[in-house]
């Protein structure tokens, strides 16, 4: 097995290099996509809550971190996690959480800004408190915009909204930025432009 900084090393290359897929496997099968698959690995929240019979979000911050410690030693490939950090809302709390999950061995995680009660995204200044926080726990961050902006693929209001938040946490430390509601290529196009030099991830939902 390859040892835990050089997979994180080999996660951060990735990013330097251009565009690349991750596929999201949800349990110990990630140890199949070596053999077909040379990039990484990011797991998936809501497969690893269907797959126990839980809707996404039931889950233990303990279950996912054995699932996240499961995947990374199931493979040599790095992983981006899908964690969330959504198992607390304080900028202290995040950070304690970033911590943890680093100690499963992952390369990369997500913050996410949408709140536990499910009632819409945090307010801005105290989501980017929460990924200042986590970025200083971790090197290699993923901000997640929150499920809520699922909704902007066709308003440019809401795109608009979205590409203010995205900025406003890549300047908090993240370095990696995630809209996963965005469909159209202009707009994945403006979000791109927007936070360069920092990376952009989107989730492929159907051809772009």
């Amino acid at each position: 097995m390859i040892d835990v900084a050089a997979k994180r090393a080999a996660f951060r290359t990735l990013h330097s290099q251009g565009c690349f897929v991750l596929p999201n496997p949800w349990d110990r099968a990630a140890r199949g996509c070596c053999s077909i698959w040379d990039f990484g690995l990011a797991s998936t929240s809501s497969g690893a809550a269907w797959s126990s019979g839980r809707p996404d979000y039931a889950v233990t911050r303990e279950d996912a971190l054995f699932h996240l410690a499961q995947l990374c030693a199931a493979t040599d490939l790095a992983g981006q996690c899908r964690f969330r950090v959504r198992f607390c809302r304080c900028a202290g709390s995040v950070a304690t959480n970033v911590a943890l999950a680093i100690q499963t061995g992952i390369a990369g995680l997500s913050i996410e800004d949408r709140r536990l009660d499910g009632g819409g995204l945090y307010d801005p200044q105290l989501a980017v408190e929460r990924i200042r926080a986590g970025a200083r726990r971790h090197r290699r961050r993923e901000c997640d915009p929150g499920g809520a902006h699922r909704r902007f693929a066709d308003d440019a209001a809401q795109v608009g909204a979205a590409i203010d938040r995205l900025v406003a946490f890549a300047d908090a430390g993240a370095d990696c930025l995630y809209a996963p509601g965005v469909r159209s290529r202009e707009d994945i196009a403006a979000m791109v432009k927007a936070v360069a030099p920092n990376r952009l991830n989107v989730l492929m939902t159907g051809p772009v």
